[in-house]
């Protein structure tokens, strides 16, 4: 009888979140490259909390990866395994941050990307060795194993794809480059087109933290991958993260929306220069006075701006943050992404709050819960925390207004001359429409 392996991809009951809701959420990539990973004498299965509520089920070995938000609920799992003897493995960004923590509620803990260590952590259990902590190197991404995407439940409309780790942005808030690096590694383009011919789903999303990169050599790069899948009729429509100076060679977008990009997700931040200074967002600095410039020029080509933005810098009043949700209102943004400032273990801003005592909630891991992006999780500089809710109710209860969704809606349509396009905006918005209006409620309960 072979041996099983149980993945598990952990989600907190009860929460909306963009990750969560099945016309956004998008395959646990991590897990299905673990699974190709394991010998072929190995039985493994993907229990999926986006589609499946955890309950216990026979395995030998269980691996358990997590962002901050769902850390404790993956705690709370291992939990149930270890109280029966059954070895529990946990890696993924948090734990590899965290890895004392995590060792307190897991067997063992996998730091960094998995590839070079995994094998070993197979070898070690079968022998009855399994260590505290595995360190996993920096590979170049020639080769990376293709995910076991049978895996993955059904029900995903997006299918993920990643064609490059690490970043050289280095923003404060960002917690990328501790767990992927700075140096910007790519995959080949000819092993990714071999990946995307074999994908079912017609809709994908490149889950790499800015598909495009930052240089001459990523764009050329891009370019490539776009007239790829042009050349090989992949028929496929994907969104991807990239940042404000994708615009800077034109061909890139020109490429990529015949290649079938309908979105992309682009970190706008603040319109305002102070709070683009406290993020360290350096790139967005640079293009601030081409904002307007940049957003006609993505549109332009049939594409649709998921603008991300983020409330309470430092350098942020009452009235910054009413002005920011007006600006997002009135400008060519599609989709809006209005989040809090999360201070993200591993990060310059966690630090900062952290050493001036300021952290509102730190009785971890019970409170990593409300690492979501949604949450006041410290005290603002400029304005008292309750004023913030305040003026937070308002900023939200503005955006989610029904009538400026179908304002945005109409000006996707006429801006990107895309119905498709325009179809796929409103239909992001309104997924987060209803995390805001979930929001809203706590925090009128509170007040």
């Amino acid at each position: 009888m072979k041996k099983k392996l149980l993945l598990i991809n952990p989600v907190t009951p009860g929460k909306a979140q963009f990750q969560t809701d099945r016309y956004s959420t998008y395959q646990p990539l991590g897990l299905g490259i673990i699974a190709a990973l394991t010998p072929e004498h190995w039985e493994v299965e993907i229990l999926d909390e986006n589609f499946e509520v955890f309950s216990y089920r026979r395995a030998d070995l269980v691996g358990i990866t997590a962002y901050t938000p769902s850390a404790n609920r993956a705690y709370q799992v291992a939990g149930v395994f270890r109280s029966r003897g059954i070895p529990t493995i946990m890696g993924g960004i948090h734990a590899s941050i965290l890895p004392d923590e995590a060792l307190e509620f897991v067997d063992s803990v996998v730091i960094g990307e998995a590839e070079s260590v995994w094998k070993k952590v197979i070898v070690d259990f079968e022998a009855g060795t399994l260590q505290n902590f595995y360190h996993g190197e920096l590979l170049p991404l020639e080769g990376v194993p293709l995910p076991r995407r049978e895996l993955f439940d059904k029900r995903y409309i997006l299918a993920s794809v990643q064609t490059t780790r690490g970043c050289p942005m280095h923003c404060d808030f960002c917690s990328v480059t501790v767990f992927n690096g700075r140096n910007y590694r790519r995959r080949p383009v000819e092993e990714i087109l071999e990946e995307l011919q074999l994908i079912p789903q017609k809709k994908l999303f490149f889950v790499d933290d800015n598909l495009i990169g930052s240089g001459k050599e990523e764009e050329e790069r891009a370019i490539l991958l776009f007239k790829g899948m042009i050349e090989k009729k992949l028929n496929k429509r994907w969104f991807c993260q990239t940042s404000l100076n994708v615009t800077r060679n034109e061909e890139v977008l020109y490429y990529a929306a015949r290649s079938g990009c309908r979105m992309m997700l682009i970190g706008v931040e603040s319109e305002k220069e102070a709070a683009l200074e406290d993020l360290g967002k350096k790139v967005n600095l640079n293009i601030l006075k081409r904002y307007n410039e940049v957003f006609k020029l993505i549109n332009k080509h049939g594409i649709a701006i998921l603008g991300g933005f983020i409330f309470g810098t430092d350098a942020d009043s009452i009235e910054n943050l009413r002005s920011r949700a007006q600006y997002i209102k009135d400008s060519r943004i599609d989709v809006m992404q209005p989040t809090i400032l999360t201070p993200y273990p591993g990060t310059r801003t966690y630090e900062k709050y952290r050493e001036s005592g300021r952290l509102l909630y730190t009785g971890y891991p019970a409170d990593w819960e409300k690492y979501d992006m949604t949450e006041i999780l410290f005290e603002p500089s400029r304005m008292a925390t309750e004023e913030f809710r305040k003026a937070m109710i308002d900023c939200y209860s503005a955006l989610v207004n029904r009538w400026v969704l179908f304002i945005k809606f109409i000006k996707t349509l006429i801006f990107t001359k895309s119905p498709v396009t325009a179809l796929w905006a409103v239909n992001t918005n309104r997924v987060y429409r209803k995390i805001l209006i979930q929001k809203i409620k706590e925090w009128k309960k509170d007040v």
